[in-house]
């Protein structure tokens, strides 16, 4: 065991002010192989390792590029946890992930680090098939208490003596889910550590009760310890003027003190008295520190529930970090430390701006100081699809007082700032709550209000039965603005948005549009908020492809497609004729190998289908009717289930004599790569589509 709990030298971390271009010098990091070496390394050895795990992710990231602050914060707290576990045997659960890069430096991926996120490299987050030390596969939040208390009831009923620990942010505390199983594992009286890492952030600063929750534990300036006899001690701690919490509105300590003592025994309130002073006194028995405890925090949630309920700590305290925790991993039952970090630590810059550098790209591989320490920015002049859509709320905002827009937690990364700056009134963010968002909207929707819900793909999964049951079953006028649709590349299997076609499709009252370009996004979210009903618009990722946004364009028509491009010979052609079909933004790519089809003397047209649900059948009819024999359907998506799928459908039950391919994502995770990667993995560039048709053909 470390005696970093005993060290009483003052250590003052290393702050950084630039990302670092060369791989520093980590004589000590360098000796840790696997968390066992962690144990066999002095107090000041283990400070110094932060230091040195802290600049290695400074580097890493900086060749890799992807989540950033989140990581610094936990630098300390990652040794602290595997200094104290007995990881794999213990079992450690991230909630997100987005966190875990320190866990994969000190569980021998230390190397292959700056390989994260790159093609065949290591994986953005947590995966049980990349090391025996990750637990559980995350990427989504809120999941880290469940899937720790199953593990936690799977030993005691197997009869396996070891200890299981989740740790979850404050940001992914706000989900559901996270109460569901702290709920629970009282309940089951379960064996269970949870570490709450508390930095007042998700992607954007946190919001709602529970952050104000937090903030009145943290600016009490008291704190629920434990002394090596497993006493429960109460401490007071120093609170600093410049914490970003003090946006909450403040609670002293001292005013909590006043209040509490006035109310107690004499003789107790005197000694609690000396102990706030500074005055050295002994523990006080562990029963009457509980019952004072309960005063003291008699508004704290975790301890209502059922918890025993540690802290709140300083998550950058290293040796503070290991005594507290060696000494909690020995109680039994549901426990929980409250540590508060800074998202971004040691690192200027991200302290600064964390919602900036929650994650950046790969620096220059020749970077000056100008751009060195910057997130990255966009190479292209062309728009993202978030900011298409964020420009689109402004516009339609600016005439109708009805719009209302609500977030998860997603209010950068969905384009929706200025829109948030300038209606706030208007404006939601319900913090990590899909379940809540979705519902909420359907509540809005009861009155005259139209609620727009900016989601990306992958958490709509998750508000999947409120869109069923309490927006499409009563056919709400909600629109749904969907982002992250079709492949992700760096962030991988648990971020990609390849199945929402296929679950949307099969709910009543949805229309679902898909659009190719900048344009049309804007035009076929005009159409589906115009629409009185549930209205999904899928939209990818990233850059469009440059096409400007024509506010003065044409309505579209729900359900009608349009005929980009066909070939000369369309209408003299005998034999053969094909229709390609693009849904969404593999259109382009389709195109051009469409022409690169008709240089070889193939007849073909090329269709923007634009609707999903509903089809433009007529224009299928019409096809066939002139003579197409082969039709091709294109989308970045799960064939299974998808756009293709729907032509197939139609096709099918009119009896159309037509010969049908569908080209997507077959049944399979599409691993980390660049986008550009994973398109030509699964056959959707340009080469890939030709190819697929001319074997085809």
């Amino acid at each position: 065991m470390s005696n970093v709990a005993t060290s009483k030298k003052s250590y003052q971390a290393k702050v950084f002010t630039e990302l670092l271009a060369e791989r520093p010098v980590t004589p000590i990091l360098d000796r840790v192989a696997s968390p066992a070496d962690l144990k066999h390394l002095s107090s000041d050895e283990l400070m110094q390792l932060a230091d040195e795990l802290r600049a290695y992710l400074l580097y890493s990231t900086g060749v890799s590029g992807g989540h950033f602050g989140a990581n610094l914060g936990v630098v300390e707290l990652t040794i602290a946890l595997h200094t104290v576990l007995n990881t794999p045997s213990d079992q450690l659960v991230w909630d997100v992930g987005h966190q875990a890069y320190a866990h994969k430096v000190l569980t021998g991926r230390r190397d292959r680090l700056p390989s994260i996120r790159s093609k065949d490299g290591l994986t953005a987050f947590p995966e049980r098939n990349e090391s025996e030390y990750d637990t559980f596969g995350v990427g989504h939040s809120s999941t880290s208490i469940s899937a720790a208390l199953g593990m936690s009831l799977a030993a005691r009923l197997l009869g396996e003596n070891r200890k299981v620990a989740a740790v979850i942010g404050d940001g992914a505390m706000t989900g559901g889910m996270a109460f569901e199983a702290m709920n629970d594992a009282v309940q089951q009286n379960a064996d269970l550590l949870v570490v709450l890492n508390d930095n007042d952030m998700s992607i954007s600063a946190a919001i709602g009760g529970f952050s104000r929750h937090l903030a009145r534990l943290w600016q009490r300036g008291l704190a629920m310890d434990i002394d090596k006899h497993g006493n429960i001690l109460m401490v007071k701690r120093d609170i600093s003027s410049d914490d970003r919490r003090i946006r909450h509105y403040l609670h002293m300590a001292n005013e909590a003190l006043e209040d509490v003592s006035s109310r107690l025994p004499s003789k107790i309130g005197e000694k609690i008295s000396g102990l706030f002073s500074g005055t050295p006194l002994s523990p006080l028995p562990d029963k009457i520190a509980e019952k004072i405890g309960d005063k003291l925090f008699a508004d704290n949630l975790f301890k209502a529930i059922g918890f025993t309920y540690l802290g709140p700590f300083d998550g950058h305290d290293l040796p503070k970090l290991v005594s507290v925790l060696e000494r909690a991993s020995k109680l039994k039952g549901a426990v929980l430390v409250h540590v508060h970090t800074v998202k971004g630590k040691g690192f200027l810059p991200a302290e600064a701006d964390p919602i900036g550098y929650h994650a950046i790209g790969k620096l220059p591989k020749t970077a000056d100081a100008s751009t060195a320490n910057q997130p990255n920015k966009p190479s292209t002049p062309a728009k993202k699809y978030s900011q298409i859509f964020g420009d689109w709320l402004m516009y339609t905002a600016k005439t109708d007082d009805k719009l209302v827009a609500i977030t998860p937690a997603m209010a950068e990364g969905s384009g929706m700032v200025e829109y948030a700056n300038a209606y706030p009134e208007r404006f939601f963010d319900v913090a990590i709550a899909e379940q809540h968002a979705v519902t909420l909207a359907a509540g809005m929707a009861t009155s005259v209000l139209k609620p727009v819900v900016a989601i990306y793909s992958t958490f709509l999964q998750r508000g999947y039965d409120q869109l069923i049951h309490d927006v499409a079953l009563q056919n709400l006028d909600v629109t749904f603005a969907i982002d992250r649709a079709g492949l992700v590349g760096e962030d991988g299997a648990t971020h990609a948005g390849v199945f929402d076609l296929a679950y949307l499709r099969c709910v009543p009252n949805i229309i679902i549009a898909a659009p190719s370009d900048e344009h049309e996004c804007h035009q076929l979210l005009n159409a589906g908020y115009q629409h009185q009903g549930t209205a999904a618009v899928r939209y990818p990722r990233g850059n469009g492809i440059g096409r400007a946004v024509d506010v003065a364009d044409a309505p579209v028509q729900i359900g009608r497609a349009n005929v980009v491009w066909q070939s000369d010979n369309v209408d003299t052609a005998h034999g053969d004729k094909l229709a390609v079909l693009g849904f969404g933004t593999r259109l382009a790519d389709a195109k051009t190998a469409a022409m690169r089809l008709a240089d070889n003397g193939l007849a073909v047209i090329v269709v923007d289908m634009r609707w999903v649900k509903p089809l433009d059948t007529a224009l299928i009819d019409q096809l066939i009717s002139s003579g197409v024999t082969h039709i091709a359907t294109v989308e970045e998506h799960q064939i299974a289930g998808g756009a293709g799928s729907a032509v197939n459908e139609y096709v099918i039950a009119k009896g159309h004599q037509v010969t049908l391919k569908n080209l997507g994502i077959t049944d399979r995770f599409v691993e980390h790569a660049s986008h550009e990667q994973q398109l030509a993995a699964c056959g959707l560039d340009a080469d890939g589509i030709y190819q697929s048709l001319a074997d085809w053909l």
